[in-house]
């Protein structure tokens, strides 16, 4: 086969014109195909060059990612040695599907991604496993359809080492035995909120799944019980037990194992385990590199406090390098238990801690000076000092996540920029940074998100310096940065060429210039501009043309964009896969021509004034990929049901809303009150 691929191809037809690409080889060919897969438009242009390299692209092609399932039979015989396969975005996939993958592919499909899809059964999925011996990813996530005689179905697949069933609520622990058993090969495995696996379950796949090196048992009803056996995996190496409630210290206390493999363990939102349950769950553990113990945003008098003895359970781990304590408590003494930790940190969340002090904070981080990753948001008791103190010991941060740090003077964003030249990611949003700051950290070359929501004090002249100097800038974040205008946005679009999402929703200065300046972004893929008053059709078309890798766009409130600036999405956004339309001035017209782009699958389509029922109803039958619909309740009776059947028998799920019509702002009497409703 390599002799073969390195001859020099002959031409198509003794009697065809001299073809220049005929002097590069198949593998020659192939390689330039391997740097073409992240674009495939480019692919596909590629392939429609000549006869030949249309013939070698359909043989190189290994990574499939259909749009529809109808599209299927099309690929079938062009794609031949598919291994795998995405239906991610295919709503529908039944068992007359399945059937065709697993006598298509049955020798080549490796990995299968159905986390999306419904509609199939176990006998399809007996199909796909019987017939595709070489599979060895699944993911199933959110089949929750899928009953015990699924899991049987999954039982076949003997080479099965990833299986993912997070959501699949209706498999117990019969349908997980027979899992464990008929699947001995299993490496990662995800029960995430199977609701119904318990404590025999999961000491079925410890007992039967040796090589297990990942497990994620989140939200299950288990126990100790079970634990025992997890602990006695000898190549486990992350363990999920996010939201066990039945996990307890006294329970923790009894287990007569360890786990010396471990390297993860992720303990959040169990409530019931304290320092003495840590210290019994991971006593002999010999690799351990992160642990989290985050509690969400939520507040309540049984979160944990980060104390001297729950920190001192982690002493003896030399190769601990990231530790996550969100939402917690923190104290004195678990500040200075931390600081005094031996091991080579290297990320450290803190996001809502509360408790947490300028006087704690600094002593932490000139103890732990190489630290790469630090999260402290909304710790609001945080000052200049800490940030002081951060830049000047952490000079190596790459990420820096401190949203709503409400006592954080503008002063301390200059010691940013000064100090930590390697910065990769910055949340400030919520700050007190203005053009100074912005100046100061744009001598961070290597800025790849930058996040400035809500920041008032922020205006074009930092934002031009930032656009001029950050040229690797992925990511920007202008959320209601009100002195924001079409210049500062203009230094983003001529300096960030590779700009892939950008956020300047509810910015009154934002005109269709900003626009015409973002379309140069040729990378870009997700843009918010909702509440922008100044934008209009002419803008939302220079984007349309110039960012053809637009997946996500959101206009809400964009009252000046119409049917004009439908019409250029649906020819030149055929990337595009989700939009909310809600307030603008899009009528039926515009709809149905967006309708045309095939891989639209998320619409949100509330008070629009030009819109009917018929035009609504047209729009949804041409739009073939929708698998979600947000529409205002006054259209439910208006539309035929026989319509509303149809797209949800093909994976459409329509979500109604019954909210009241809001004004624009430029309408409010006075800005700091809710705006007026008016009857939709």
């Amino acid at each position: 086969m390599k002799t073969q691929s390195k001859r020099r191809r002959q031409p198509l037809s003794p009697d065809s014109s001299p073809n220049p690409f005929d002097i590069l080889t198949e593998e020659i060919v192939c390689k330039i195909l391997d740097h073409l897969h992240n674009d495939p438009f480019a692919t596909k242009a590629f392939s429609l060059t000549c006869k030949a390299f249309y013939f070698i692209e359909s043989r190189h092609r290994r990574i499939l990612k259909p749009l529809r399932p109808e599209l299927l039979p099309r690929i079938f015989h062009r794609y031949p040695f598919v291994s795998h396969l995405d239906l991610s975005m295919c709503p529908r996939v039944d068992d007359t599907t399945l059937n065709v993958i697993s006598s298509t592919w049955k020798a080549t499909l490796q990995s299968i991604n159905l986390s999306r899809s419904r509609f199939f059964t176990n006998a399809g999925l007996s199909s796909l496993f019987v017939n595709c011996s070489g599979l060895v990813e699944v993911d199933l996530c959110n089949a929750m359809q899928l009953t015990d005689l699924a899991a049987s179905a999954i039982a076949e697949a003997k080479n099965l080492e990833r299986l993912s069933l997070a959501r699949c609520k209706s498999i117990t622990d019969m349908g997980i035995g027979c899992i464990a058993v008929g699947c001995r090969k299993l490496r990662s495995l995800c029960l995430k909120w199977c609701l119904r696996v318990g404590d025999l379950g999961v000491e079925l796949i410890a007992l039967k799944c040796k090589q297990i090196r990942s497990l994620d048992l989140s939200y299950l009803p288990i126990t100790e019980k079970s634990l025992n056996s997890v602990l006695q995996l000898q190549h486990l190496e992350d363990l999920v037990l996010e939201g066990c409630h039945g996990i307890d210290d006294d329970g923790l206390s009894t287990l007569d194992q360890s786990c010396k493999s471990l390297k993860m363990l992720n303990l959040s939102n169990c409530q019931n385990v304290t320092h003495t349950g840590l210290s019994s769950l991971i006593n002999g553990t010999e690799q351990l590199q992160q642990i989290i113990l985050a509690y969400g945003s939520s507040v309540s008098p049984k979160l944990p406090k980060v104390t001297s003895d729950l920190v001192k359970c982690l002493n003896a781990y030399s190769k601990l390098q990231s530790i996550k304590l969100d939402g917690c408590t923190v104290t004195w003494s678990g500040i200075k238990a931390m600081a005094s930790l031996h091991s080579p940190v290297k990320e450290l969340s803190l996001s809502k801690c509360l408790g947490l002090t300028d006087d704690g904070l600094s002593f932490l981080v000139q103890s732990h000076k190489d630290l790469r990753k630090l999260d402290i948001t909304c710790c609001r008791k945080i000052t200049y000092t800490s940030i002081d103190i951060i830049t000047i010991s952490c000079t190596s941060l790459t990420s820096l996540r401190m949203e709503s740090c409400s006592l954080v003077p503008k002063e301390a964003f200059v010691l940013i920029g000064a100090r930590c030249s390697f910065l990769e990611e910055l949340d400030a949003t919520d700050n007190e940074i203005d053009d100074e700051g912005l100046k100061s950290i744009s001598r961070c070359s290597k800025l790849s998100i930058l996040k400035l929501g809500i920041c008032s004090n922020i205006s074009d002249e930092g934002l031009a310096k930032v656009g001029s100097s950050c040229s690797m800038l992925k990511e920007v974040d202008l959320y209601r940065s009100v002195a924001i205008s079409d210049a500062g946005i203009a230094a983003i679009g001529d300096g960030c060429p590779a700009l892939e999402m950008i956020n300047i929703a509810y910015n009154d200065k934002i005109t269709d210039n900003s626009l015409v300046s973002l379309s140069k972004c040729r990378m870009l893929k997700a843009l918010e501009i909702r509440g922008c008053l100044g934008v209009s059709s002419i803008g939302l078309s220079a984007i349309a043309m110039g960012c053809k890798q637009l997946t996500v766009l959101d206009i809400k409130k964009c009252f000046n964009i119409n049917d004009n600036g439908m019409l250029p999405l649906a020819q030149f956004s055929q990337n595009l896969k989700q939009i909310n339309l809600s307030y603008c001035s899009v009528t039926d017209v515009g709809l149905v021509a967006l309708a045309s782009i095939s891989r639209l699958q998320n619409m949100t389509i509330l008070h629009l004034a030009g819109l009917t029922p018929n035009g609504l109803a047209a729009a949804l039958l041409a739009c073939r990929a929708l698998t979600k619909v947000k529409l205002h309740a006054s259209f439910r009776p208006l539309l035929p049901q026989s319509i509303l059947g149809y797209m949800e028998a093909h994976g459409c799920v329509f979500h109604w809303r019954d909210k009241a019509f809001q004004l624009p702002c430029m309408f409010w009497t006075n800005a700091k009150e809710e705006p007026s409703k008016v009857a939709p």
